[in-house]
């Protein structure tokens, strides 16, 4: 049954072996962040999944840079988009792989379950921890204009997820630009001007 369906041994452990970080695209790193923040992995048909984000209509621009970065991460495979009634679009491709690309995929919500970096991921995410930070935050993160007393202003990130891990593996990156942040509860902030214009040269206001 499995040579009728196409499920030999060679394409089964072909499809279940995790990625070398040599043969993954830098933007591998942004589309984990999108992932992390409001992504699923889910089963399909003939032992095919879906790759789902879930992006806020209002910002097309980080939509097509989603639909790019899956496409560069699994070329070949077709990219789709789909506006729901609530206001949201969701990117998705189909692939046999994506379970190894992202292992962190499981039943549940993602703050109910362990969520942590394998090593082949955590060697891309140094590579590029620019861009695992700018999918965070272009899915569970803002930059907004902070103000006080004495009408001071200031703008400042936060990044908030309620799953303890999925904040540490921000705050992990931060450390590998040198942003300093501060924690609330399921909040991550970067207040420091000097932190805010270095997250500025790679993220910027959501668009």
């Amino acid at each position: 049954m499995d040579w009728v369906q196409g499920r030999t041994p060679r394409l089964r452990e072909e499809a279940e072996r995790s990625p070398a970080p040599a043969e993954l695209p830098d933007v591998y790193a942004y589309l984990l962040g999108l992932y992390l923040g409001d992504g699923c992995v889910s089963k399909h048909h003939r032992g095919v999944f879906k790759l789902r984000i879930a992006l806020d209509a209002k910002y097309p621009e980080i939509v097509a840079e989603c639909a790019r970065a899956m496409t560069a991460v699994m070329p070949g495979n077709s990219v789709g988009t789909r506006l729901s009634e609530t206001n949201y679009v969701e990117v998705y491709g189909y692939s046999k792989r994506w379970p190894a690309y992202f292992p962190q995929h499981g039943t549940g919500m993602k703050h109910l379950r362990p969520i942590v970096l394998q090593p082949w991921q955590l060697e891309v995410v140094a590579r590029t921890p620019q861009l695992l930070l700018r999918g965070l935050i272009h899915s569970d993160g803002c930059r907004f204009i902070n103000t006080g007393r004495g009408n001071w202003t200031n703008p400042r990130y936060s990044f908030s997820n309620r799953s303890d891990d999925i904040r540490r593996i921000f705050c992990d990156a931060c450390d590998l630009v040198g942003a300093r942040w501060t924690t609330a509860p399921y909040t991550v902030y970067v207040s420091r001007k000097a932190d805010v214009a270095e997250l500025d040269r790679f993220i910027g206001p959501k668009t």
